[in-house]
């Protein structure tokens, strides 16, 4: 392969490579679950996965005025609520689904800012995908086997509501370090998600198999994947990189089916692969789609 080629295509095998990766370490992070609960299991991805980003990006070497702190407290927060009731989805719902949900808060807020005509088709595309999801015990045919939890779907869609409000306060952040901002964020967000899984596990957390599993978790699940998506984000316009993200609740389903056994029917893949287009859709025709991409912290489900 020549250079040109490789340096054309490296940067999308690496958001597909951090999308993988989540998807890998997340469905690890599951088989925690029995051992720690969610709560605990996000408790050690949080907090390790702050402990790895505070060591590699030293963010003390910026300094911080009382509104910028203000701004990276309530990010890490939102992100913190993100993470917590995600892996509680995970709990009673398949990955895949929790995913789809999960990618209807950051899809809201590329509609809501758009307002164009064309959007008005990923809307429906979305809306579509979520109905084929969200209705409990009815499925095609009344199959029992389509029934999802209340509870999972409630705590999936507060994470799509935190993900969406990790964009906008994101957004507001255009003036810290992107390293800085995701690893004060995120030491913010463990202090919030390490209490919950203290209260779930206690002393449990401290078991060293289970500390070494859980960092091998973060380091899969959130470290990895934010490197890789750094790394593409200075050579992708935002429309591609939107476009190649959208493809993270396929990946997740895939992974779930392989590593966790979870096996979707064909309505709920229909409904994915809805989400999935009205989020490759809204990336591809938003204004700007193939302007330089911006720096800064790329988002990532759960």
């Amino acid at each position: 392969m020549s250079k040109n080629r490789w340096n054309h295509w490296w940067p999308l095998l690496a958001v597909l490579g951090s999308v993988t990766s989540l998807g890998v370490g997340t469905s690890l992070a599951k088989q925690l679950f029995p051992l720690v609960g969610a709560q605990g299991t996000s408790a050690l991805r949080v907090g390790f996965a702050a402990l790895i980003l505070v060591c590699v990006w030293r963010p003390w070497r910026w300094p911080l005025n009382r509104q910028q702190a203000w701004s990276l407290l309530r990010f890490g927060v939102v992100l913190g609520g993100m993470n917590l009731m995600f892996y509680m989805a995970l709990r009673s719902i398949p990955f895949g689904l929790a995913v789809a949900i999960e990618f209807s808060g950051p899809l809201a807020v590329a509609i809501y800012h758009s307002r164009r005509p064309v959007d008005f088709v990923w809307l429906a595309l979305a809306v579509a995908g979520l109905a084929l999801i969200l209705p409990i015990g009815i499925g095609a045919g009344g199959a029992s086997a389509l029934a999802l939890s209340p509870v999972g779907i409630a705590c999936a869609v507060g994470a799509a509501v935190c993900w969406a409000l990790y964009i906008l306060l994101g957004q507001r952040m255009s003036h810290v370090p992107s390293g800085q901002a995701v690893s004060l964020g995120l030491a913010c967000a463990a202090l919030v998600v390490v209490p919950f899984g203290v209260a779930e596990a206690g002393a449990k957390l401290l078991a060293p198999s289970v500390l070494l599993f859980g960092l091998m978790v973060a380091a899969i699940s959130s470290a990895l994947p934010y490197t890789l998506e750094m790394l593409a984000l200075r050579r992708l316009p935002p429309g591609t990189f939107g476009i190649a993200l959208a493809t993270e609740p396929a990946v997740a389903a895939l992974m779930g089916m392989l590593l966790l056994g979870e096996h979707l029917a064909p309505v709920q893949w229909l409904a994915i692969v809805c989400i999935m287009g009205a989020a490759m859709g809204s990336a591809m025709t938003r204004p700007g789609a193939k302007s330089a991409a911006p720096q800064a912290p790329a988002t990532t489900a759960g």
